[in-house]
């Protein structure tokens, strides 16, 4: 049996290092939850907020370099979309989490490498 406080304090820490993810540290959260943690609903929480980094890294890369071909143009449609995707689906699974701690939050629209 595991700890429920634990398991939604560590969840919820996993879903909201990508609010800190300018710092590119913000990764070792997720991270140092899914190595430091026994519990299994961790880890795979911890497993979706890494993917949901690199994710939003990857679609960050190419929003910003379809800006710079179209000198900006893009930018100014796809720019909004990410913030949305960015902030609003990690405050969706952050909800999830403290309303159900023992089922892990999938994000949706995102490829998973781990």
């Amino acid at each position: 049996m595991y700890d429920s406080d634990q398991r939604k304090i560590l969840s919820v820490l996993c879903h909201i290092s990508i609010f800190f993810s300018t710092t590119l540290v913000s990764v070792g959260i997720p991270i140092a939850a899914l190595f430091l943690s026994s519990d299994p609903v961790v880890k795979d929480n911890a497993k979706e907020a890494i993917n949901f980094h690199f994710n939003v890294w990857l679609y960050g890369i190419i929003i910003a370099i379809l800006a710079f071909v179209t000198l900006g143009a893009l930018g100014l449609i796809l720019g909004p979309i990410l913030f949305l995707f960015h902030w609003g689906l990690p405050i969706l699974g952050i909800v999830q989490i403290l309303n159900n701690p023992d089922q892990v939050y999938r994000y949706p629209f995102i490829f998973r490498v781990f």
